[in-house]
């Protein structure tokens, strides 16, 4: 017998001066990027800790440290990569991925196409149309409304063998 699982991941990344703005896996245009120890990709990260949450795998600092140099600006689409494939390992399968980017600017609705293609990419070719990204704004309030950084919140629904969620 197979059993779902529910995961919701949650990030937050503050803008910098000097970074690229990674976000979904690809570069976006903006005059800032968001600072951390790897790409700081919110959205990437937040996907990857609702699928830890669902597979009973801790978060994604227990999977990838940020005390570890050696992923220390690392392209966390690399990260996803690595967690799709323990998924497998584990007998896990997506249904389906659903996001929330909030922030001001830049406007995510032009990049949702390409972000999309990129994530499914990272996922074994997961369909485009199982991955969910929208676009919020918090009519400026908050530090995402004062274009002090990105938040994302995450949600992913896998299916577990039930001897992969006996397991855990």
């Amino acid at each position: 017998m197979n059993s779902i699982r529910i995961g919701i991941g949650y990030d937050v990344h503050p803008f910098v001066c000097g970074r690229d703005l990674i976000l979904g896996g690809i570069r976006l245009e903006h005059d800032k990027g968001l600072g951390g120890h790897s790409d700081a990709d919110v959205l990437i990260h937040a996907i990857i800790d609702s699928f830890c949450g669902a597979a009973g795998l801790g978060d994604i600092g227990k999977l990838f440290p940020d005390t570890s140099e050696e992923y220390k600006n690392i392209h966390s689409i690399l990260l996803l990569e690595r967690v799709s494939a323990l998924l497998k390992d584990m007998g896990a399968s997506i249904i389906n991925i659903d996001t929330v980017v909030i922030c001001e600017q830049p406007k995510i609705l032009p990049y949702v196409y390409e972000m999309k293609n990129a994530i499914s990419a990272a996922l074994d070719n997961l369909p485009v149309e199982r991955i969910g990204i929208k676009g919020k704004t918090t009519e400026k309030l908050g530090f995402t409304g004062r274009s002090e950084g990105i938040a994302v919140h995450a949600v992913a629904l896998l299916q577990l063998q039930q001897n992969t969620a006996s397991r855990m």
